[in-house]
């Protein structure tokens, strides 16, 4: 696996990638008529791709040279002076090949160097994401939102993680 920064030249990839998770990973959420006629159109991607959003980065994860899954970070849109996680997608037929644990990887040091802590959002119906993100050491915040698609009022959850921990003080007396 190998974790890079994407280009515009991998806007078709990363769409394919986030419209085939959408459809497997949602459909007990949303119509699966609606995921089924999503288009898949990298032209979506490639402004984004070409001249980010400030503080913005998508990277991409190939598997012998094809995409098989993307992330994008930045700066949070709920709290100034924290980060976020925007999104973290690998197709499901690269689920549980190391990709997803890759990007986090890759998307956490990139936060890391920047923020103290970020943010998530994500479907509270979406267990399989949920537990990948508790795995990688993110916890629910307690915040919950719910925005409309396809028709469906779909929960959403927030996870946090800090990545500057207090450090123990030593104990220097007598030193």
């Amino acid at each position: 696996m190998n974790v890079r920064i994407a280009s515009p030249d991998d806007a078709l990839a990363i769409e394919t990638v986030r419209v085939h998770g959408w459809r497997t990973a949602y459909r007990h959420v949303f119509p699966p008529a609606e995921l089924d006629a999503l288009p898949i159109d990298g032209e979506r991607w490639r402004p984004r791709l070409q001249a980010p959003p400030r503080g913005w980065t998508t990277l991409v994860c190939e598997d012998g040279g094809n995409v098989v899954g993307f992330s994008s970070v930045g700066p949070s849109r709920d709290h100034e002076g924290l980060g976020e996680l925007y999104a973290i997608y690998v197709d499901p037929d690269a689920w549980s090949t190391g990709a997803g644990r890759a990007l986090m990887a890759a998307a956490e040091e990139r936060l890391a160097s920047e923020y103290g802590a970020a943010l998530l959002w994500v479907l509270e119906d979406n267990p399989h994401a949920r537990r990948f993100y508790e795995r990688a050491g993110w916890a629910p915040d307690g915040a919950r939102k719910a925005e409309e698609r396809f028709g469906v009022r779909a929960p959403e959850v927030r996870y946090r993680k800090d990545f500057r921990s207090s450090r123990p003080v030593s104990d220097t007396k007598g030193v």
